[in-house]
């Protein structure tokens, strides 16, 4: 009998999947997949859809295959960071790439840089912009765990420790410090409705960009909306996310981080 998933709504919602009886014995890595999802979030199951256990586990594998197109000398791709999950402060990725004025896409400051798979993956984003007559801003990319806490400091400063919670990350939490985070500016709601803004909604994924603080994902997430932060997560990545996670990068990094610790 084919193994399926099913979602049982209402009575069994500790998970998302279960898988109909067999006399055959599962799969070693369906059974595993059953153990991470049991420890996903209630918020995390109910945005995973119905499908196949091994449709599901062949495209995981696509984004674990992924990885090896980066630099295995440095954080992967898919590292779990967020407001319980730090880095330290002399984390700095390696190779740093600084960006620098070009014809493919604006700079708004100095001393901006990404790890290299994020600067090439951004020169080809942003040429399949101009290519559409949309030229992208970039404001920042790499932050240091000092230049971090600067910042969160000054908004602190500015709008009271609780809101600038909601929309800064206390130093060692923030994406950012991985060298894959980028902002686009404007640096404001405004860019949701600009031509930059709209493009990268409806294209960023074709070429490995992730929003990661989607509208309406606070409780998820921990920062309200910001429309203009993009991760590099690489196409089979987000491809993975839109398909299996309710195009929610955080559900899709904390299932990807559960699977790589469960034995």
């Amino acid at each position: 009998m084919k193994k399926i998933i099913v979602f049982l709504a209402g009575f069994l919602t500790f998970c998302n999947f279960i898988f109909a009886k067999s006399n055959q014995k599962l799969d070693p890595e369906v059974e595993k997949l059953n153990r991470v999802l049991f420890q996903m979030s209630q918020d995390c199951k109910k945005a995973i859809p119905n499908g196949d256990p091994q449709e599901f586990l062949a495209d995981l594998h696509k984004v674990l295959e992924s990885e090896k197109n980066f630099s295995s000398e440095d954080l992967s791709p898919f590292y779990l960071i967020d407001k319980k999950n730090t880095v330290s402060e002399n984390y700095e990725p390696k190779n740093l790439v600084k960006l620098v004025k070009n014809d493919l896409y604006e700079i708004n400051k100095n001393n901006l840089s990404l790890r290299p798979e994020a600067y090439k993956a951004l020169d080809i984003l942003a040429q399949a912009a101009k290519k559409d007559g949309v030229t992208l801003t970039v404001s920042s990319t790499y932050r240091s765990y000092e230049y971090q806490k600067n910042l969160f400091n000054y908004w602190v400063s500015v709008d009271g420790l609780e809101e600038a919670e909601r929309e800064s990350a206390r130093p060692g939490t923030s994406q950012h410090q991985l060298g894959f985070a980028l902002d686009f500016a404007p640096v404001d709601d405004a860019f949701d409705k600009t031509p930059g803004g709209k493009w990268v909604y409806q294209n960023a994924a074709k070429y490995g960009w992730s929003l990661s603080f989607p509208q309406g994902y606070e409780e998820v997430t921990g920062y309200r909306w910001e429309c203009w932060h993009f991760r590099y997560l690489g196409v089979e990545a987000c491809e993975f996310q839109k398909k299996w996670f309710g195009d929610v990068q955080q559900f899709m990094i904390e299932f990807i981080d559960a699977w790589k610790k469960t034995n």
